[in-house]
């Protein structure tokens, strides 16, 4: 009933008579029509009823009326159960069905038959001397009857049943296996029974007993002693008689229509309980089945075609569109058992028959793989287990054969068929796996000379699918006109399909062909499309060749495009090797400038249209603020594709890549030039009609922007990857021409932002310094005692400077905010210092002083921001150190000016190194107890000569300084010691002071080395400064130690001789100018007299 003629005209139009030679398809194939082609749909379907449906239902029917055995499925049903299926399964009708009931009915009955296989027994007793026994097995079928009435004629109870029931010609006997005790049959009997009914299986083992002479009796027992038991047994019966091993007894009507079981053999008494096992395959068969039934066909034939009905009906009862996966209902697999059992079908045709239907479902119908997989192992199986008739192989031979060759017709079409989803790659993977299967199988290898090699039929049907699929891609998207722009769209279509999907295949099927068949098929359709597509773009070019103009050129980008993603791809190819469409950017040179131009129009117009509709806010305020505007982002935008654009050519040429990198860098840098340009014209036409806090803000969102181009400038050789275009042309352009070029435009453009920033900082600035200039003037007083004080004539200052900043700092980005910072402390700083060397030497200056240094300080506080401001560092420029110096001394009161003085010296003499004008030695100590500071002046050495004999006259001047912490304090002098310049002097004087005075800042012993005259002034030999802190004594607090502790230890102190600097310090200078202070003027007039007694300014 089923036929190849599916598979065989689906391979007549998917495959060329090579292909199918190549296959080895060495016979021809049996071609059949049952129906005439012309016939209408209806007509064909009563014929097929007729010619087809009818004979099998009757085999059906014809199976149910004479069934035998239960089926292997728990369900049991009824014949009107089984008959309703397949009334329902061949769509006949009730008339349809009575009427061919009623010939099934009418025809003759089969032969009833149980078909028997003795295959083997085991553990059976050992009847022989020897241990051993020589079984049989004798077979027949008794009704109760019979067996009833033979043993009512038994007086005696006889061990045999089977021997005595029937005659001979119903006993079935085995071989006689000699010396076992586990014999091996495997022989098949055929039992006639007219009646399941009351009847039994009887199978008894017997042990055949030959006669054997005294002699041979009695080396066997000198061989086995143990068998005299087993002797003397034997002589108690008749020569000849057989033993019994065992029976089994079997009612067919508890048998299944085929048993295969281990029976136990049972005994006649309860002597032997234990007699082994008798394996049996029991089969209830029809011998002389009515043959009118299905005119003469095979039971073979007509299996496969109820089996392919029953699939078919059950199919479409099903509600889901899930695959088929094998599943019958039970009537539908109660009948089939039936009918193979009836009919003799062994395990290998039914299997061989499932594999027919359901491989030739698979063409129409979704079949899980699973089904098709355990037919081809089953088939495998019982290959190698059963031989085939030869008719049945020929059929095998064929359905694997046309199998694969239609599988290998999907897999061409594997695009169609099998789309990239998760739903249908799975199938596809199946198929692959099915033809393995099928090439793997010894029965394809046996039925089909020819060497099929799958990887190669599977890689020849991918190219020749992608070939067609080229083809009719081709044809969809062919241009209607001759005219070049549609030609090269259509071009620019099919690439893409192309290009969707080489994608694909890379991505989804390659992995279901590189698991299932070893077969890549992402390189075999790489290189199959390379071929095509390099023949369709040469053609395409040479068309327009010469007629280049910009809309044209427009068209051929995304065909540049696609190309260039495709030639991408081959970095995943296993096999690389010499691609057609390697330097295909040579025929898109002519069109390169066009696509140049346009990127840079388009970029600039965006730009213009959003510069136009910037209102000059920032973009977002809040807790992450976004300060420029919208234009600044837009452009960001706008420039992207130009950089895009230089990843998309991926130019191979190195020296042309060079020179496009360098139109495409000097379009960006013009475009942002031409931003700043239209920016400011931007804010001129908003500020018209602005007031002038919403001027200032609009012109810091310029600031801004401009600083978000500078950012983005930067980041361009990153993103156009400056680097790897060095690497790329080091062979073709100097290092030096490389660095004087590309650099030089962003240089270029960067210094134009550069100045556009610094001009707008310098427009917020400038106002900033005017309010400055005029806070701090207005801190000018004359008065000694001021009118208010110096917080307060500088708050106005520093709530001005804190309101503009916060303003500046939120409306800023903080490059800029720092930017403006900058020159604006510097210019704070100048203000302050020129006030403050402006103001008249007078009255007043000291506190005017005091009130800029405080103002600084606040300012120094105000523009560090605790570290968020500008850095330490740059606040302590060498100006500001200037001013600092000048405030801190200005604003200091003439006492305190002459404390640092002194503290200058002190330092000066602890740092002063060698003795130029000598030393003096003193012994020094301060008594706590008596409040007594004593000084003892040893020595003198080195001294100058003063004298012309070259010698002097030295004293040595002591003086307690400053004058205002000791007024009351006489100075002390030595005794002169005439004509030495290394004096002895050895005197001690003391001075009564308090802990207090001593330990007061700056105070200090001054001691002078005179050279006495006695008719003019004294010569100054030289002076030296000892801190009244470093003598013994001093050091600590006033009441630590004074009661516990005795007097400090005088120290010896060796003091080298320094001489001023002539008009060099700038605390005289300013003791100088304050010319109403008597003090401070005897102060200055004592130092002025030492400088110019000094040798300092003379010595070189």
């Amino acid at each position: 009933y089923v036929s190849m003629d599916g598979f065989n005209g689906f391979e007549r139009s998917c495959l060329s008579p090579g292909h199918v030679r190549k296959l080895g398809l060495t016979r021809k194939l049996r071609e059949r029509r049952d129906f005439k082609e012309d016939e209408n749909p209806e007509e064909k379907a009563r014929r097929h009823k007729e010619l087809e449906l009818k004979p099998l239902y009757k085999e059906l029917l014809y199976t149910i009326t004479h069934k035998m055995g239960n089926p292997s499925s728990t369900e049991v049903f009824t014949d009107r159960q089984l008959q309703q299926y397949i009334k329902e399964a061949f769509t006949m009708t009730e008339s349809e069905h009575n009427s061919l009931m009623e010939k099934v009915q009418s025809t003759e009955s089969p032969v009833y038959c149980l078909m028997a296989t003795v295959k083997e027994a085991k553990g059976i007793l050992g009847k022989d001397v020897s241990g051993f026994s020589d079984p049989y097995c004798l077979l027949t079928i008794l009704v109760d009857e019979e067996e009833s009435r033979t043993r009512q004629s038994r007086a005696k109870p006889c061990k045999s049943v089977v021997k005595d029931a029937v005659s001979d010609d119903k006993i079935y006997q085995t071989d006689i296996k000699k010396q076992t005790l586990n014999p091996i049959w495997n022989q098949t009997f055929v039992l006639e029974f007219e009646d399941i009914a009351g009847a039994s299986f009887h199978l008894e083992m017997w042990d055949k007993d030959e006669e054997v002479s005294l002699s041979q009796k009695l080396e066997e027992i000198k061989t086995n002693f143990n068998s005299l038991r087993r002797m003397i047994k034997e002589a108690k019966k008749e020569k000849g008689t057989d033993d019994f091993l065992g029976k089994v007894v079997l009612k067919l009507q508890d048998l299944h229509c085929t048993e295969d079981n281990w029976y136990n053999l049972e005994p006649r008494t309860e002597t032997y309980p234990d007699r082994g096992q008798c394996h049996l395959n029991l089969k209830f068969i029809h011998k002389s089945r009515d043959g009118t039934l299905s005119a003469g066909r095979s039971a073979y034939i007509n299996y496969c075609g109820i089996l392919q009905q029953f699939v078919q009906a059950y199919i479409s009862k099903q509600q889901s569109s899930a695959p088929w996966k094998g599943a019958l209902c039970g009537e539908a697999q109660t009948l089939l058992e039936l009918y193979a059992t009836q009919n003799d079908l062994s395990p290998f045709l039914q299997d061989l028959a499932k594999w027919v239907a359901y491989s030739k479902l698979y063409q129409s119908l979704e079949v899980d793989s699973s089904v098709l997989f355990q037919q081809l192992t089953s088939i495998e199986y019982h290959w190698h287990q059963q031989a085939l008739p030869y008719q049945q192989k020929q059929e095998l031979g064929d359905s694997l054969h046309g199998f694969l060759q239609y599988g290998l017709c999907l897999v061409a079409k594997y695009r169609d068929i099998f789309p990239p989803t998760p739903s249908a790659t799975p199938k596809l993977h199946t198929l692959l796996r099915i033809l393995v299967q099928i090439c793997k199988t010894q029965a394809f290898q046996k039925l089909n000379p020819a060497q099929v090699e799958l990887h190669d039929e599977v890689n020849d049907a991918i190219q020749t699918g992608t070939q067609e699929w080229f083809t009719i891609k081709k044809g969809l998207h062919q241009p209607m006109t001759k005219d070049l722009s549609e030609i090269v769209g259509a071009l620019s279509r099919l690439i893409g399909e192309v290009q969707e999907d080489i994608k694909h295949n890379k991505d989804v099927w390659n992995r279901v062909f590189v698991s299932a068949v070893q077969v890549d098929v992402f390189t075999v359709v790489y290189k199959k499309f390379d071929s095509l597509l390099a023949k369709e773009v040469r053609e395409t070019l040479s068309l327009i060749e010469g007629q280049m103009e910009r809309t044209l050129a427009n068209s051929l980008f995304p065909v540049y495009l696609s190309l260039q993603a495709i030639h991408k791809d081959k970095a995943f190819l296993q096999k690389r090797g010499l691609l057609e469409l390697t330097n295909f950017q040579e025929g898109f040179r002519e069109a390169l400038p066009y696509w140049l131009n346009q990127a840079f129009s388009t970029t600039q117009d965006r730009v213009e249209r959003a510069v136009q509709v910037d209102q000059l806010q920032p973009l977002q305020s809040g807790a992450v603020p976004i300060k420029h505007s919208s234009s600044a982002v837009d452009l960001v935008a706008c420039v992207q594709p130009i950089c895009q654009l230089w990843e998309q050519l991926s130019w191979p040429d190195p020296e042309e890549a060079f020179m496009l990198m360098v139109k495409l860098t000097e379009d960006v840098c013009k475009i942002v030039v031409n931003y700043c340009h239209i920016l400011k014209e931007r804010v001129r036409v908003l500020s018209e009609n602005s007031d002038h806090g919403s001027a200032i803000n609009m012109l810091c969102v310029v600031v801004n922007d401009l600083e978000h181009l500078r950012s983005v400038l930067t980041r361009l050789p990153t993103q156009l990857n400056w680097t790897g275009l060095r690497d790329r042309t080091q062979n073709v352009i100097g290092e030096s021409q490389f660095n004087n070029t590309l650099p030089l435009q962003l240089q270029q453009a960067q210094s134009v932002l550069g100045r556009e920033i610094r001009s707008a900082l310098d427009t917020l600035g400038k106002k900033l310094n005017t309010d400055i200039e005029t806070h701090v003037r207005s801190m000018s007083t004359r008065r000694r005692i001021p009118s208010k004080s110096t917080e307060d004539a500088a708050a106005p200052l520093m709530r001005y400077l804190e309101q503009e900043l916060q303003y500046m700092n939120e409306n800023l980005v903080q490059e800029n905010f720092n930017s403006l910072l900058t020159p604006l402390w510097n210019n704070s700083v100048k203000i302050l210092y020129q006030v403050a060397t402006q103001h008249p030497q007078q009255e007043g200056l000291m506190v005017f002083c005091q009130r800029l240094l405080y103002t600084l300080q606040c300012l120094e506080q105000c523009f560090h921001a605790e570290g968020n401001g500008l850095p330490l560092n740059s606040l302590h420029s060498d100006e500001y150190k200037a001013l600092k110096a000048h405030l801190t001394h200005n604003s200091l009161s003439s006492q305190q000016l002459v404390e640092k003085f002194l503290e200058r010296k002190i330092w000066e003499q602890h740092v002063y190194s060698g003795e130029k004008y000598g030393a003096v030695t003193l012994l020094a100590s301060y008594r706590r107890s008596d409040h007594r500071l004593r000084v003892e002046v040893l020595n003198a050495v080195n001294l100058l000569p003063m004298d012309s004999n070259g010698l002097s006259d030295p004293f040595v001047h002591l003086c307690l300084e400053p004058y205002h912490i000791f007024p009351e304090v006489e100075p002390r002098c030595t005794q002169i010691k005439s004509c030495d310049l290394n004096p002895l002097f050895d005197e001690a004087f003391e001075f009564l002071v308090s802990l207090d005075q001593c330990q007061t800042q700056g105070t200090c012993l001054v001691v002078t080395v005179l050279d006495h005259d006695t008719l003019r002034t004294d010569d100054f030999e030289g002076e030296a400064f000892l801190a009244l802190k470093a003598i013994p004594g001093v050091g600590g607090k006033e009441g630590d130690g004074v009661s516990t502790q005795p007097d400090a230890i005088p120290a010896q102190i060796r003091l080298p001789l320094m001489h001023p600097k002539p008009n060099e310090d700038s605390i005289l200078k300013l003791l100088e100018s304050r010319k109403g202070e008597r003090e401070a003027q005897a102060f200055v007039k004592k130092r002025r007299q030492r400088e110019k007694q000094s040798q300092e300014g003379t010595q070189t």
